[in-house]
């Protein structure tokens, strides 16, 4: 049996816990297509490219990713505040609330209000899963071959 390697595109259905059990994504409960992505080609996280390594069709597993292998840890220089007196008149700026900034490059990056205090708001640029400890059950449905190589003169 065909065995995933890299450079494999693969197609998996998943389904993403955090350690506590709360379910974060999940191709199957969603009801999408499942996840299609190339081995080894830096679209999906280390540990998810890792965890799908060596499997066949039809194969069902768990794989539990550290945050190292996963978003990372949480980096408190990520995490800064902002004057409350930059942000629209008729914005009520709240707790869970998510935003995009830019970084003055024209690049905007998404954020997520932390905390709110007299003069400042407090937000979290950190990617919402950062610090967290991720398990997946995973089932892969389908390989592609590798992508040829093309060289060229």
């Amino acid at each position: 049996m065909q065995q995933v390697k890299k450079g494999d595109t693969v197609k998996v259905h998943y389904h993403g816990k955090l350690t506590d059990g709360t379910v974060f994504d999940s191709s199957i409960e969603a009801a999408r297509e499942p996840l299609e992505f190339e081995v080894g080609g830096g679209m999906v996280i280390p540990g998810f490219d890792s965890g799908v390594t060596g499997m066949v069709i039809g194969e069902k597993k768990t794989i539990l990713i550290p945050c190292d292998e996963a978003y990372g840890p949480k980096q408190e220089d990520m995490i800064m505040e902002f004057p409350k007196d930059r942000f629209p008149d008729d914005m009520n700026a709240e707790v869970g609330m998510q935003l995009n900034m830019s970084n003055g490059q024209g690049q905007n990056f998404p954020v997520v209000i932390v905390e709110v205090r007299d003069e400042v708001v407090i937000l979290d640029a950190n990617h919402p899963l950062a610090g967290e400890d991720l398990t997946f059950d995973l089932e892969l449905v389908e390989i592609s071959g590798s992508k040829p190589l093309i060289i060229m003169p």
